[in-house]
């Protein structure tokens, strides 16, 4: 049995190289299972928005950064950007369908109408950006320089993800 480098394997969990030996199969499984529970993670939260028919003091800006993130790795993973990352396709498409249900009930649950202004500019904002993304990855960049380009767009978006709940924390923690 070969001995796999961590790249290797990280490379095949995000689907860019084909199954060799079943140590990089069941990573790459374990890596869905674990982007599948990042997905569910909200879903405590939105059980509280339910029972309590208000959002309360909770702020969507999360969940659209986790949507255009989701939709920037989903366009990743189609064959217009990258051969072979199926994975990346199928998990993100699937996070993009919860972050929307998610978005969905924020909207739904908000307390004002101001804040489903800002929910629905927002969106639009993303879908925008998305759109600008996509196109600008097809019209500039050729097949190699367009992987690259939406993969940094891609970094940048998931830096941004993870980053806004703690914008969040900090803009609560000052206030209080």
């Amino acid at each position: 049995m070969d001995s796999l480098s961590l790249y290797e394997i990280s490379c095949f969990a995000a689907g860019f190289a084909a199954p060799e030996n079943l140590a990089i199969f069941l990573s790459t499984i374990s890596g869905n299972l674990f982007a599948f529970a990042l997905f569910l993670s909200p879903v405590p939260t939105f059980k509280r928005i339910m029972k309590a028919k208000s959002t309360e003091q909770f702020d969507g800006l999360p969940y659209m950064l986790s949507l255009l993130n989701c939709f920037i790795c989903l366009w990743y993973g189609l064959p217009w950007v990258s051969d072979g990352r199926l994975l990346v396709a199928t998990v993100n498409g699937t996070g993009a369908a919860f972050q929307l249900a998610y978005i969905s009930l924020f909207f739904i649950y908000a307390d004002s109408r101001k804040t489903r202004l800002k929910i629905t500019g927002l969106l639009v904002l993303l879908v925008c950006g998305f759109a600008l993304v996509a196109f600008s990855s097809l019209t500039c960049f050729d097949q190699r320089m367009r992987q690259q380009f939406v993969g940094v767009v891609s970094m940048v978006s998931l830096i941004s993800m993870f980053a806004s709940p703690l914008a969040v924390m900090v803009c609560l923690q000052s206030s209080n």
